[in-house]
């Protein structure tokens, strides 16, 4: 049996490889037909030269330009930010591409179990969701989840209903202008999530995000699934949301799952805590899998605006007319022009546990990142708190923030997010979070954080891997819990962009 290799280049025009174990200083490499010795160590995930570079020559990684050298580098070195640094700017003029590399429609048979619901979505989960207007009310919104909880656990597990959970935040007053208008519109997204069957919207009474403007955002044909309380103007407020709960929890209990297609799910993409192994095992995975989505007439959904900045022309190119074509260029500019504004450049990334995983620049983050899209056809793009169109891959404007772009892609319509990393978080949000290792170390020691393990790509080959995944993916819509569900962790989180009053 032949051992691993230690090294991949991921594109022939690189001129880095990435390490596939840690390697020792001294160790001589072999890579095709090359050997390398390294200069020393270099550790899982991270990059070694395989060219010379003179300060200020292109590093490449997936065949594109990753940052500049700052200072002389060598055949064997570790490349990184002692030697590597960014080489973006502000905002850019984007032309059209007419090659930009689209994937050919790949129609998929596969069926999964899920919920129709009647404005003809459907649901992978079958719950009554608590969403309060402003955080004053947030820890009744959970006293009042967690008693109807403990009233109907036999419905609960019986699989009559998938669960009642309330969702917590600490804003809604406070907020002026566009600030509010976003938290409003994320909530009443978040109400109109196929995965709730009942929403109780629970608002204070004198707070900013008052619930007739929240509701005039909920679309007419999900308004019969909403109900709402003003605390203030209730008597008794945690009998009157109890009744219009067990309301609710009647009709859900009604509901059966039945065979649909592979067209009918929304699925968001997300990938948190990333290494060297993300763009290389999970985040490609993803985009196969969002090419199969796509082919299929499903709703891959892309988000995470910052972590496209250095890779966006390539998504750009595979717009599908010139209106989205001009939207999505607007928004990454948009999206620049937010950092610039508040004097920080928009490289300001990555993270701490990125750089100690491998990734060095933003180029190199976003590169990997927007692999999750694989080369779907770019056919939407929607503002923060927007429902997503069905059918295509979808651009949905949010940041990078973990918990808040996972809410903003639940508040879009997905009823599953697929959330790739490297380094591991055991967070989970609305809807059933998957939990993607890209590495096997990873997976071996956070079994209750991970649903899939990625990196098989690299042992088994991609086809396996896809295969493995597509399969539980379908399990997960059709019921299975995720790692996030059977550990109660789930959360929102609203994305605060203005003053507070």
């Amino acid at each position: 049996m032949s051992l691993q290799p230690a090294l991949i280049r991921v594109h022939p025009e690189d001129s880095v490889a990435v390490a596939l174990r840690p390697i020792a200083g001294g160790e001589v490499i072999a890579l095709g037909d090359q050997h390398y010795t390294a200069h020393t160590p270099i550790p899982q995930g991270h990059k070694l030269a395989l060219i010379a570079h003179a300060p200020g020559d292109t590093v490449r990684k997936y065949g594109q330009p990753i940052g500049k050298a700052t200072a002389a580098i060598v055949p064997g070195d570790h490349v990184h930010t002692h030697n590597l640094a960014t080489a973006l700017a502000g905002e850019l003029t984007y032309a059209p591409d007419a090659h930009g590399d689209v994937a050919a429609a790949r129609p998929n048979t596969a069926q999964w179990r899920g919920y129709l619901r009647e404005d003809g979505r459907a649901a992978t989960r079958n719950e009554i969701w608590v969403l309060p207007t402003v955080g004053c009310v947030g820890l009744t919104a959970e006293q009042v989840a967690r008693e109807a909880s403990a009233r109907h656990t036999d419905l609960i597990a019986a699989g009559r209903i998938d669960g009642i959970h309330a969702f917590s935040h600490p804003h809604g007053c406070s907020q002026l202008g566009d600030d509010l208008a976003g938290t409003r519109a994320v909530l009443a997204g978040l109400a109109v999530n196929p995965n709730a069957a009942g929403v109780l919207v629970l608002g204070l009474g004198c707070e900013s995000n008052q619930i007739a403007e929240l509701m005039a955002l909920v679309p007419e044909s999900a308004r019969g699934k909403v109900a709402t309380l003003s605390s203030q103007s209730a008597g008794d407020e945690l009998a009157e949301a109890a009744a219009l709960i067990d309301a609710m929890v009647e009709q859900a209990a009604s509901a059966q799952r039945v065979d649909l297609p592979l067209s009918a799910l929304v699925v968001g993409l997300k990938c948190g805590g990333s290494d060297g192994f993300s763009g290389l095992t999970a985040n490609p995975l993803l985009g196969r899998f969002a090419e199969t989505l796509a082919g299929a007439g499903g709703t891959p959904v892309l988000t995470e605006i910052p972590e496209i900045f250095g890779a966006e022309q390539a998504l750009l190119s595979r717009s599908s007319n010139a209106q989205v074509f001009d939207a999505a260029a607007a928004l990454v500019n948009r999206f620049k022009r937010y950092y610039l504004d508040q004097g920080l450049p928009v490289s300001e990334n990555p993270s701490p546990g990125n750089l100690a995983g491998g990734i060095t620049t933003l180029e190199e983050k976003s590169l990997g990142a927007v692999q999750k899209a694989g080369h779907a056809a770019l056919c939407s793009v929607i503002d923060y708190g927007e429902t997503a169109p069905l059918g295509g891959l979808a651009l949905l404007e949010a940041p990078g923030n973990d918990a808040i772009s996972s809410t903003a892609l639940a508040a879009a319509g997905a009823t599953m997010v697929l959330f790739t990393t490297g380094r591991g978080t055991p967070l989970g949000f609305p809807v059933p979070t998957v939990k993607v290792a890209s590495n096997h170390q990873l997976a071996a020691n956070k079994p209750h954080w991970i649903d899939f393990d990625a990196a098989m790509a690299l042992d088994e080959g991609q086809d396996v891997a896809d295969e493995a995944f597509l399969a539980r993916l379908v399990a997960i819509a059709s019921g299975e819990r995720t790692a996030a569900e059977r550990h109660g962790q789930r959360a929102i989180a609203i994305w605060r962009r203005g003053v507070t009053l």
